[in-house]
């Protein structure tokens, strides 16, 4: 038999965290294949916006959150931890769907439509398992010593 041993949340979120960046990354990346695209770029735009500084300061802010989520739900106490990956995996649902904007074809619609579903997949997770955090039990009540009780002892 296989023993299937209890993974704390924190490093479930950590690992989905880390999945989400790596996909992210990735998908990227080979979207650089796509016939016209580095040109588009090279040539100073993303989507209908300019690069330049502004652009790219916004970009990193963007995904500097994502970045720094596995460290965070390591790190965190319980409430903010959870509260953190509420709020930041739904905010990066529409951030997800709106990577498909801009798009004039639908050559790539079955890269886009799996890129998107792996990425709101993993955010789904995220919400799930920080909404599903285990809550401590509190131990059974004991009862406090009294002068009697001490009495009886001795």
């Amino acid at each position: 038999m296989l023993e299937t041993l209890r993974i704390p949340v924190q490093a479930k979120l950590a690992a989905a965290w880390t999945s989400f960046m790596f996909l992210y990354a990735y998908v990227d990346i080979l979207g650089f294949y796509r016939p016209g695209h580095l040109e588009e770029i090279l040539g100073g735009s993303v989507h209908e916006f300019q690069t330049g500084p502004t652009f790219m300061s916004l970009a990193l802010t963007a995904l500097a959150v994502p970045i720094l989520m596995p460290l965070l739900s390591t790190t965190l106490p319980a409430r903010v931890n959870r509260t953190l990956n509420l709020v930041v995996a739904t905010l990066y649902i529409p951030f997800s769907l709106y990577n498909v904007s801009g798009e004039q074809t639908w050559d790539y619609s079955s890269f886009f439509g799996l890129s998107i579903g792996l990425e709101v997949l993993l955010l789904a997770f995220i919400l799930r398992s920080a909404w599903t955090w285990p809550r401590r039990t509190s131990p059974p009540a004991t009862l406090a010593p009294s002068a009697d009780r001490e009495a009886a002892r001795i």
